[in-house]
This record gives C-alpha cells, structure tokens and sequence, in this order.
C-alpha cells in the first residue's frame, strides 16, 4: 500500500497542504533541466496499445467469434499500465526527459532562428505525463475488462471491431499525453476524435448513434481548428514547436508576467492561449462547445466511461496544464478560462438535475465537472484542477459503469422513473456500493471522499483569488446542485420499493437501442410519466433481470476501493508539486505569493470552504431524501412533483436543455443548410449550366455538320457544286469594284 501511495501522490504532480495550498517551490527557482536521455521502455506504453490494435484487426480479418479480442486488448494495456508506473518510478529519480524515438520532420531552409521546422517522434517525461498515463492506462485495462463482458452480445466482428478502436483510442492517447511537440500531440488529438467519432457510432445502423457521431465529430473539428492555428501562430512567433524550446521562449516573458506589466509581452504570443484555448474547449466540452457530449451516450457505455469521463475529454485540461507558461503570459487568458469553466459547470449543472435518462445525468455531470476544472486552472489552482482530474477519472469511471449495469441488465432502461430499489435486488449489491459510492464522490462528502478534497481544492483556490470570488460563488452554488442531482439518481433508482420495468430493447441484444427522442425524457416531469398500456405491463412481469457476472462485479469493486485509496495522496503524504517544470512552478509561487489571499467572511479561505462546501454538499443531499426518498411509494413519483409548478416554465426550459441545440439548430444549422441548397442550386445551374454550355455547342455543330457526312455520292457532289458556287460568288463579290 505504501508503494501505491507514493506513486499517486509524485504522480498527482503535487500535494494539498494543511489548509489546502499549494506547495510551491522557492521564489526564483531556476529553470527545469530537461535530460535528452530518457528511459528507452517509454516507447512502449504506446507499442502495447497499437499492438492491441493491430492482433484485433488480425482478429477481424481471420472472422474470430470468441473474446480472444478482450483478453488481447486486456493484456496489452495491462502491459501498458505496468510500464507506466515503471517511467514514473525512472521520473522521480531522474527528473523531467525526453525519450527520442525517430526522426518524423525535420526540415531546414536556414541557420537563423524559425528557418527550420523539427518535430521528432520522442516523448517528453515528466510528472504531469506520468499522471495522466497512469491513470488512462490503468482505466482503460478495467474498462476493456468491463466491456469483455458488456459487449458479449456482439462477440464476431463487431466485437473485434470494437476493441481495435478501444486499442487505437489508447495508443492516440498517449501520443498526445506523451508527445515532445506540438505536432505529435497534433496527431494524438486527432486520433482520439476519429476513435470516439467510431465509437459513438459504433451502433451504426441505429440513426440517433450515427447523428451522435457526426455531431461529435463536427463540433470538435472546430476546436481542433483553433489549435492547429495556435500551434501555427507558435511557429511564427516562437520558431519552434517543441516543448522544451517554446517554454524557454516563454521564460523571457515571465518576469513581465510577475510583474503584471502584460503591455510589455508582445500581443501575438499572447493570441497563441486563446487559439489553444479554443481547441480545450471543443474537446474538453465546455461553453459554446459542450454540446457533442451529451448525445456521445449513444455509444456503449464503457466508451462512455473510458472516452467521455476519464479520459479524452481532460484532454483539454492536458492541454491548458502542460502549455501552462503560454497562458500566464497572456493578460486575460486564465480569466476566460475560469469564467467558462464556472459557467459551464453551473449551465451543465442545471439540465442535468431536470433529467430523466440517468446516464444522460451522468454526462451533464461530466460536463459540469470539468467545467470545475478549467475554472481551478484559470484561477491558479493548478494542483486542485490536476487532482479533480485524477479522482474524478475515478469516480465517474464508476458511476457510468454503474449505470452501464443497470442498463444491460433492465433491456436498456435508463428512465428513473422506471426504476426503484435495484441495489438491494439479489444479484444488484456490489452495483449499488459502488453507484453510492460514487455518488458521495461527486457530491463531495465530507471528509470520507477523494471527490471532496480536490473539489474543496478548487472552491478554496477560487475564494483565495481576490480577483476569483465570483467564480467562488458560482463554484459553490453548483456544488449543492450536483450533491442533490446525483443522489436524486440514487435515491430514486438504487433505494426505495422495489420496481423495475424493462426497456425498450426486451427482445434484442443491443446495449443502446434505448432511443432518447421517444423515452419522453423532455415530456412533463417527475408525475408526468403515469399511463402505461396493458401490453407493456404483462412485459414488465414476465421480465427478468440479469444481474451482471464477474467481470462487471470485479471492476466495480476495483474502483470503489480506488475511490478511497487515491485520498492517500491527496491528503495524508506531504510532498512537492512538480508541475509543467520549476520555471512555472516558481513564477506561479512568485506571483501568487505577492498576491494579498482574500478571506471569506473573515476566515482563511481554504479552511473555510471545508466547512462550507461541506455544509453545502450535505444540503444537497438532504433536500435529494426529503424530494425522492422519504415516503416514495412509486418509481413514478415523488415529492418533487409538486414544487415543480412553483418553477414554473424554468423546470420545463432545463428539461429540454435551455433550448440550446435548438438555438444552434435556429442560428447556425439551418443557415447552411439554406445556404448549401444556395450554393447547390448555382452549382446545379450556373457552374454546371456553363461547363454544359462549353460541351453543347461542339456538339451542336456537329449535328449540323452530320447530314454532309451521309455516304451517299449525290450528295457530295451537290455538296461540291454548292461550295464551288459559293466560291465563285466570293470571288466576284472582292473583284467587283462597286
């Protein structure tokens, strides 16, 4: 146990004090050396995975029908995982280095600084890539273990099919985590939307999957366009797109930056955080971007859990942490940062108590939790926003695994008001420990929960930043909300009567035929859902259950125990932070240190938000036992139904999602589709119309010109003594003086 703790605590980059701050290093600490001579078996985290692929592609090519595909991607990744935690091991006794792999670009038309563009295939270690690989790989090998069983149903090739993506998902990943350079972490992000593009769809002769998987794939092409032109505008400005050269670059302007004088920071290289700003949002879904990751439930519920909970969508607060130095040069970057991130986290926050699908819930959540993130990055609160990452890849790891079971085991069911008392159905226990589990995760139970220091980190960052208090409010406003949203799920699908009626998928094998735009989830409310048919009734009682079997049971008990054992680094074992380098790491201490902490209500900020987060966590709870819990008869009903009119039209708007997508739909969708029948119609008939035009009238003189090309002789020589006619008149006609 002591070994597993030191790893979580150098990996988690960092340690929250007594009072929840940061350790910072010393004032003026000099830049990190980064060694070029990293540990050569690097190289392999990512060769296990796209092995994984490759033998699965294999798997599909030679037709296999068993869960050799499972066992293979399991294996690998486990491989994966192993290899991880030995670079960390080689990281914490070495320091930060970079492992070089190939030659990929290299190309020079000059000796002076920008006349040469280099971007090796090598990797760049340090603690902020062993956090993330940690926990990407350690995730990804109990969710293909989870999935070896979810997916049984489609075992051929869709199974095949399915655990090649899962492979190649990871092997992107960790391009992008582990890259040197822009353009390998490029590559990395790439891929990871094409994999989650394949995923999503993979059900992809169900329309609703197919239209989840453009939409995600269309909304994220336009973050990926914001970071290719900030990597473009790095180029210029910095002449370089490796690491290591761009944060030497940046260090000229730190002391500016210390020195709030940002008017001596040239505004190009401030622009270059906004462009990667843009990128971070579009696939860490947040405001206007956040969108796509709702209708992502489509896909299977472990992509659900690997892709759009723990993994993929931090992808973007990777992005902000490691190009960290980029964005404290820029006046208002971390500003926008937070504020998006607040706002994000109170909007998700908001539709996803008024939801009825408790996997949808489970998405909102998501969203809402990394819009805390952004805001602990944007708010100076580095470590904070690192460790909700990392117990909230946990936690919400759980929770969708969870909900996965319910799922597959009630014939696609996801309604709650459907669903009452599964955790205490035989067969249904170790899925209700850890549904509790992680729902005192995420709403950030006192003391108990990893889910509560790192949340408690950020709230007491927010309130310590004079120039954060509104964000602070915000923060904690949405802390009680997702309290009392998660444990309406809970109370009203694991505890209470025992009830369950089974989904739309009775007689099928697929995990996601559930069709959201006919569940009724955005119809009525909680006592709006009473008329069922008799046909359905005689269904729900000849309806059994299948609880889930030693996989789904193994993982689940896996992640409830980590749920708790990741509090040990947070918590208990002191350490330094070991951020992007000691150049950031100092200039953060430096400026936080010159900036005056705020007091909430006269009390240090940290210590106080122990307190009230806490307070507010459990008012959450408690208002979720007194709506849906105390007294409930029914799965149909609760208390809760009778406030709603007090809401008035505000609980119907959060039922259907503030009308967002429809406002999207109204501003931005069916504009170009206006404008592509435009463009259409002028292509069809101007463009066309031109290009037929130039085709037709050779064509036309050629008719004209057929019936002289008859073969009959009396018409040649008719012909001739027309022309010779003709001739002759020419003749006479320029000799003739008139």
């Amino acid at each position: 146990m002591t070994t597993l703790t030191n790893i979580l605590h150098a990996a988690l980059t960092g340690s929250i004090g007594q009072h929840g701050e940061v350790a910072h290093a010393a004032a003026g600490a000099a830049p990190v050396q980064i060694a070029a001579n990293g540990p050569w078996y690097a190289v392999l985290i990512p060769v296990f995975a796209i092995a994984a692929f490759l033998l699965c592609a294999l798997c599909a090519a030679f037709k296999v029908k068993s869960k050799l595909p499972a066992w293979i991607t399991v294996a690998c990744l486990a491989a994966s995982c192993g290899v991880s935690a030995s670079v960390y091991a080689w990281v914490s006794s070495h320091g930060p280095a970079i492992t070089y792999v190939f030659d990929w670009i290299h190309v020079v038309w000059g000796k002076d600084k920008g006349q040469s563009f280099v971007a090796n295939f090598a990797f760049y270690l340090d603690t902020l890539t062993c956090l993330w690989m940690l926990f990407v790989t350690g995730l990804a090998t109990l969710i293909a273990l989870y999935a070896s069983e979810y997916m049984s149903h489609d075992v051929g090739q869709g199974y095949n099919r399915f655990f090649a993506a899962f492979s190649l998902f990871v092997f992107s990943m960790a391009c992008l985590v582990m890259a040197d350079n822009f353009i390998l972490l490029y590559l990395g992000w790439e891929g990871v939307g094409l994999c989650s593009y394949l995923l999503i769809g993979y059900f992809y002769k169900k329309p609703s999957a197919v239209a989840a998987a453009k939409k995600a794939f269309i909304v994220n092409r336009i973050g990926d366009l914001f970071l290719a032109l900030g990597i473009m505008l790095c180029f210029v400005h910095f002449g370089t797109v490796e690491y290591k050269a761009v944060f030497a670059g940046v260090e000229e302007y730190i002391k500016h930056f210390e020195a709030g004088e940002f008017n001596k920071i040239p505004p190009v290289a401030q622009w270059i955080a906004y462009l990667l700003m843009g990128g971070a949002f579009g696939k860490s879904a947040q405001l206007p971007l956040y969108v796509w990751l709702p209708d992502a439930m489509e896909g299977p519920t472990p992509v659900s859990a690997l892709i759009h909970a723990a993994t993929m969508v931090t992808a973007g607060v990777f992005l902000i942490a490691r190009t960290y130095p980029i964005f404290m040069i820029s006046q208002y970057a971390l500003h926008s940062v937070a504020w998006v991130g607040a706002l994000t986290a109170l909007l998700a926050a908001t539709i996803g108590m008024a939801q009825f699908d408790i996997k949808r819930i489970m998405a909102y959540s998501t969203v809402s939790q990394l819009g805390y993130m952004f805001a602990g990055l944007g708010v100076m609160t580095s470590v904070g926003a690192a460790a909700h990452v990392f117990t909230h890849a946990f936690f919400k790891a759980m929770l969708f695994l969870s909900c996965g079971a319910v799922m597959h085991g009630f014939a696609g069911q996801l309604d709650l008001r459907k669903l009452s008392g599964v955790g205490s159905m035989p067969g249904w226990r170790i899925v209700g420990i850890a549904m509790l589990v992680g729902c005192l995760n995420l709403a950030g139970f006192p003391i108990i929960t990893a889910g509560f220091w790192s949340k408690d980190a950020i709230l007491g960052g927010a309130f310590a930043n004079p120039h954060a208090q509104s964000i602070g409010w915000i923060l904690l406003l949405t802390a009680g909300l997702t309290a009392y949203y998660t444990f309406r799920v809970y109370f009203r699908v694991f505890v209470g009567p025992q009830h369950f009626e089974p989904g739309d998928e009775l007689h099928a094998h697929d995990d996601h035929g559930h069709d959201h735009a006919h569940a009724g989830h955005d119809h009525g409310h909680d006592g709006g859902h009473q008329s069922h048919s008799h046909d359905k009734a005689a269904a729900s009682h000849d309806f059994h259950p299948h609880a889930p079997g030693w996989a789904i049971n193994t993982v689940l008990a896996i992640l409830a125990i980590s749920a708790f054992v990741v509090i040990l680094p947070l918590k208990l074992i002191p350490g330094e932070l070991g951020w992007v380098g000691q150049m950031v790491e100092g200039s953060t201490a430096r400026a936080v240190g010159h900036m005056e902490h705020a007091k909430f209500f006269g009390f240090d900020a940290h210590q106080a938000m122990m307190v009230v987060s806490s307070v507010v966590g459990l008012a959450g709870i408690a208002v979720a036992f007194v709506l849906h819990y105390a007294g409930r008869t029914s799965a149909a009903t609760s208390r809760a139904d009778a406030l709603l009119p007090a809401f008035g039209p505000l609980a119907n708007w959060a039922q259907h999602k503030w009308y967002v997508d429809e406002f999207y739909d109204f501003l931005i969708r069916k504009p170009l589709l206006v404008l592509a029948h435009l463009f259409h119609i002028i292509d069809q008939y101007l463009v066309d119309g031109l290009v037929d035009a130039a085709g037709y009238l050779p064509r036309a003189i050629g008719r004209l010109l057929r019936p002289s090309q008859s073969g009959e002789l009396h018409g040649y020589a008719l012909g001739m003594a027309g022309g010779v006619a003709a001739l002759l008149l020419i003749v006479f006609l320029a000799t003739t003086s008139w």
